[in-house]
């Protein structure tokens, strides 16, 4: 492909179209060439500077006594200095008295002024001690009639207390009595052991006596029975051996014979009491 030569009036440039821009030169031919130098020699120190001298050079020769009489030019010099110096020497010897001055009234304004503290320390410390003792007394009296409220109170209540429970202890005696709660131990024991026991020992005595009575009833319906079957027996053997006897004959012998059977009953009955007579002894 080639580029399309460009219109009537107009020409081509190069123009780099990539996203980053390249930097173009042309291709110099180089040639690599080394020499070898001298070794650094030391510097020499360099010289003082001195400036050139211009104008010219004079002198003037002052013999002794042409400038001043040193007597006579001093002494007032000296005069000056020594006043001076004896006007400040009087200065401070009056600024030294000055402040010995100075410092024994510092001093006495300094004892004046710890008297004055310690007088306050001392008005200050009975302040507070009065202060203390007022709130002490305070606090002393709040706690009386705290204590008096209390005490107050505590006798109002048990007042109460005593008029609300003096009617209703003898009932609440009363019915813990009634219930049970306060008892004669002797009396409770009396009614809790001693009566059971003796009630159970007369019923055991009764029902012996009464199984002892329903015995003999037995025996003596038993004898009775046999009584009964005797004479009955005695009547049917009479009725067999037929009437031939005379009336005389039977009743002699109805005596002997009833008494017969009455002695045989008893026999039996006496017989029967002394068996049973182990069995009561038993029982008992």
């Amino acid at each position: 492909l080639v580029t399309p030569p460009p219109v009537k009036g107009r020409y081509h440039t190069e123009v780099q179209t990539e996203l980053y821009l390249e930097e173009l030169y042309d291709v110099i031919e180089t040639d690599t060439v080394c020499c070898q130098t001298d070794d650094f020699l030391d510097r020499p120190p360099t010289p003082l500077f001195v400036p050139a001298k211009t104008g010219i050079d004079v002198a003037t020769e002052v013999l002794s006594g042409d400038l001043f009489d040193f007597d006579l030019e001093v002494r007032p010099i000296l005069e000056v200095l020594v006043g001076k110096l004896m006007e400040q020497a009087l200065l401070e010897v009056s600024e030294e008295e000055e402040l010995a001055d100075i410092r024994k009234q510092q001093l006495e304004f300094e004892e004046i002024r710890d008297a004055d503290l310690m007088e306050m320390q001392r008005l200050a410390e009975r302040e507070r001690r009065y202060r203390e003792e007022k709130e002490r007394r305070i606090a002393q009296h709040l706690e009386y009639q705290a204590k008096r409220k209390e005490v107050m109170e505590k006798i109002a209540a048990r007042t109460f207390a005593r008029v609300y429970i003096e009617p209703l202890v003898p009932n609440v005696y009363e019915d813990l009595y009634n219930q049970g709660y306060f008892y004669d131990v002797v009396q409770r024991d009396v009614a809790e052991t001693f009566i059971p026991w003796l009630l159970d020992a007369v019923c055991e005595e009764l029902d012996l006596e009464a199984k002892i009575r329903a015995l003999l009833d037995s025996m003596i319906c038993e004898a009775a029975i046999e009584v009964n079957e005797a004479y009955a027996r005695l009547d049917a053997c009479e009725l067999e051996d037929g009437g031939g006897k005379g009336e005389e004959g039977s009743k002699e012998n109805e005596p002997e014979s009833k008494k017969e059977i009455e002695n045989k009953g008893l026999e039996g009955s006496e017989s029967k009491g002394e068996d049973n007579e182990p069995q009561n002894e038993s029982v008992k």
